[in-house]
């Protein structure tokens, strides 16, 4: 399965309300549009403030509740932060987040350690496309993740 191509932050935003309403999360989103409001412009010129494609850039930040805590800053550039639990997962793709979403509320997210070297995984492998890891900050395992072990 192939992630759908999510052509702007709008169509990512409305993907994880419905995956909220489905997981019964509370969400809060808070949109940022246009160049004086976005935190990082790549798309438009030193001065401008359309994208090169005309419309205005569109920046999102959602926090979803309950267990774990979760928090994506959704950019103009196609791409994602994404925090599970403190754990950063940086430029994911804006079309994989939905299905990292899933991951994670599904049971498919997990975390792994090894000896060598040391340390802990969080990995949110996404139906039909990449596996995302990131290594977990040294004292930082939630109840959450320390549930999630294999």
């Amino acid at each position: 399965m192939t992630h759908p191509h999510l052509p702007s932050t709008q169509a990512a935003v409305t993907a994880v309300r419905a995956l909220a309403e489905e997981f019964r999360l509370e969400i809060t989103v808070t949109d940022d549009i246009g160049a004086d409001q976005t935190s990082r412009r790549t798309s438009s010129g030193a001065f401008g403030v359309l994208d090169e494609d005309g419309s205005l850039p569109h920046e999102a930040y959602i926090e979803l509740g309950g267990s774990p805590s979760l928090s994506l800053r959704l950019y103009p550039e196609d791409d994602a932060r994404i925090t599970v639990d403190g754990v950063e997962f940086a430029d994911v793709p804006r079309d994989a987040v939905p299905g990292f979403v899933r991951a994670v509320h599904t049971g498919l997210a997990h975390v792994k350690g090894r000896f060598f070297p040391p340390g802990q995984w969080l990995i949110v492998p996404v139906p039909g496309g990449e596996t995302y890891k990131e290594l977990i900050p040294m004292m930082a395992l939630t109840p959450w993740l320390s549930s999630r072990f294999r």
